[in-house]
């Protein structure tokens, strides 16, 4: 079975991403410069290279030099950078939740977050695996989805999502119950695994299992490295960690918008054929709900 998960360039970062990791490899006086443009990044926008260098009290080679550890030929490609990446949004770099934010700085940040990070797995999201993704679901004779803790409420998210999809779908979140579910899958079968951080060991197991009966495996998650090897098809749905105190939902809400993207991708495609089922299906679950007079 060809597999689809070939690595594809990356994406320009953002700037003030590559900052931040970077960080603590800049020598002593370079981190001065870090430091300035993390804390005002739209100021350091507006400065010139002079400027920069008397702000952070460091000379206009080691400015230089700051500009070259992050990948560019000079300040002035910096700057571009700089611009571009705080055009896009906040970036998470600033979105820290800290104990001594007051409501409001907790509401602006992880909105501020959660739309940045959304954007970053967008514009990292491999659109050949994605349509390899829909192509495979599309003849799928059935689906099982498989997930555990937040990833398995994106399964079972996914699995009552079955009228776009058109086959029999299911989301077991029991770990016995999954191994079964994997072991009679067979060709013609889709699994789809969920992991956001793919080293989950028995979603790995879960992979194989389907492998090895000849169901053809996606997985979705935010890092390619572990489960990746073990899956056919691999959307990356990468977002961007940014505390190790409060865990978001925004890896979550990403893989989300992953199925809903198949589903409906799906579900566009099949129209033609079950165009009056849906119909029917939402006249019925419309009559479920009140009406104003």
């Amino acid at each position: 079975m060809t597999q689809s998960n070939t690595t594809t360039a990356a994406p320009t970062r953002n700037i003030l991403e590559i900052v931040r990791d970077t960080h603590d490899a800049l020598r002593k006086s370079e981190r001065k410069v870090a430091d300035l443009v993390l804390a005002d990044p739209q100021v350091v926008l507006g400065m010139t290279l002079a400027e920069t260098a008397a702000q952070a009290d460091v000379s206009q080679p080691t400015v230089i030099r700051f500009c070259n550890a992050l990948g560019c030929t000079g300040y002035q490609e910096f700057r571009l950078r700089l611009a571009r990446g705080l055009a896009l949004g906040t970036p998470a770099t600033h979105s820290v939740l800290r104990p001594s934010d007051p409501p409001g700085a907790v509401v602006e940040k992880i909105f501020d977050y959660t739309l940045t990070s959304l954007d970053w797995a967008r514009r990292n999201l491999d659109a050949v695996a994605v349509e390899a993704a829909i192509e495979a679901l599309l003849q799928a004779r059935s689906i099982q989805f498989f997930g555990f803790g937040a990833s398995g409420i994106v399964a079972r998210d996914a699995q009552q999502k079955f009228p776009l999809f058109g086959v029999p779908c299911g989301a077991e979140l029991d770990s016995h119950q999954q191994i079964m579910s994997a072991s009679v899958l067979r060709s013609g079968d889709v699994a789809v695994v969920i992991s956001n951080t793919g080293r989950t060991r028995s979603l790995i197991e879960i992979a194989d299992v389907a492998r090895e009966g000849g169901a053809t495996v996606i997985g979705i998650t935010g890092s390619r490295e572990a489960l990746g090897p073990h899956c056919d098809i691999v959307l990356v749905a990468e977002t961007l960690d940014n505390t190790d105190v409060y865990t978001p939902t925004i890896s979550r809400i990403a893989a989300l918008v992953v199925i809903d993207i198949l589903s409906t991708a799906v579900g566009l495609r099949r129209a033609h054929a079950s165009g009056q089922r849906f119909e029917a299906m939402k006249r019925r679950l419309n009559a479920l709900r009140t009406h104003e007079d």
